[in-house]
């Protein structure tokens, strides 16, 4: 293995509580935001869907290390390990591709419910932390280390999975200070995990297929539907998941189709950069006044401020930079932290 091995003792105490102290300071952030959703809700949204989401895209593509060891549900679902409650229980291969395919398709399933309530009720988007940090702290008392959350059915795993290929930070992991082989592959300490580096079971390829192959259109089809203020009636609701399903059986064709001329390992980089791109090709101008449904996904009206080329070039340069830092960079196979030592058995 050519990555260096690091024990916690190597990485020292001093390290190892200031990342306790960023770890901390996020989670305080994220119970902020929760307040601020539930007291506050027009802040809230603002600063959760408007701010914290899309950031954090490009801090995946960047630096999904760093996010992996301050992500706020990851410290909600690992504090019973660290407090010597959880009961260690070890996953099945099965069982991890199984959690990896339901995760998968709750992103699919939750993300389009913002146009018909997240994006505009700070109390439903409370009510959806919550649960997901109860769920994450319940799997982190009763599975070994990140297993059951953070490598298992967290949502956003798959998308650090695809939009991670290129990580040029490489970190200490801040939460295992031995490894426990809770998971294999580590998505942490893998060189060059992706969606498609297990597919030894059908889960596993069922739910690499969908995040290379459709995310890019589900992401497409996502931003063409807008936010209803009110209740969704029937047709709206249908609405709000026909074109993200629409976008993803397209891009799924594809891919199928580019599969019988090129190798996955082509097609990997190429989609995942898609996915970026699109993202925030629409979600750039909706966040400053420019966006196709005013008003939906605004943090600031600049719309008569800047001229419209400005959005343009903006979203342009971030085009050009995933293709670059994903597509054409050259770097040397990393993972996105470096494995401690393996625990004694």
């Amino acid at each position: 293995m050519s990555e260096k091995l690091i024990s916690r003792k190597e990485l020292g105490s001093k390290s190892t509580l200031i990342w306790r102290i960023v770890q901390a300071l996020v989670w305080i952030v994220g119970l902020t935001i929760l307040f601020c959703l539930i007291f506050f809700p027009t802040i809230g949204i603002h600063l959760f869907w408007n701010i914290l989401i899309p950031v954090a895209p490009a801090l995946l593509v960047v630096a999904v290390g760093l996010w992996r060891n301050i992500c706020p549900l990851a410290s909600t679902a690992l504090f019973p390990r660290h407090m010597n409650l959880s009961k260690r229980k070890k996953l099945t291969f099965k069982q991890s591709g199984r959690l990896n395919l339901i995760a998968v398709i709750a992103l699919f399933v939750i993300v389009p419910l913002r146009h018909a309530s997240f994006d505009m009720n700070g109390i439903t988007t409370a009510t959806l932390l919550i649960s997901i940090s109860a769920l994450a702290f319940i799997m982190g008392l009763r599975y070994e280390w990140k297993s059951g959350w953070c490598s298992g059915l967290c949502p956003v795993h798959p998308v650090e999975k695809l939009y991670g290929l290129k990580n040029r930070i490489n970190l200490p992991n801040a939460h295992c200070g031995e490894c426990h082989r809770c998971v294999t592959p580590c998505p942490d300490s893998t060189e060059e995990i992706s969606p498609l580096s297990t597919q030894k079971s059908i889960t596993h390829k069922i739910s690499g297929f969908l995040m290379v192959g459709a995310f890019p259109g589900f992401i497409w089809g996502w931003f063409q539907v807008p936010d209803y203020a009110e209740v969704p009636n029937f047709n709206q609701l249908i609405s709000v998941y026909s074109y993200p399903v629409l976008g993803l059986v397209a891009t799924s064709l594809i891919y199928m189709i580019a599969k019988v001329f090129f190798q996955e390992k082509v097609l990997l980089p190429l989609f995942a950069t898609s996915a970026v791109t699109c993202y925030y090709w629409f979600r750039i101008p909706a966040l400053f006044g420019f966006g196709i449904f005013p008003g939906d996904g605004m943090l600031i009206d600049l719309s008569g401020t800047f001229p419209a080329w400005s959005i343009m070039a903006t979203i342009s340069s971030t085009t050009i930079f995933f293709f670059w830092w994903i597509v054409i960079r050259k770097s040397a196979k990393t993972s996105w932290m470096r494995r401690p030592s393996f625990a004694k058995r």
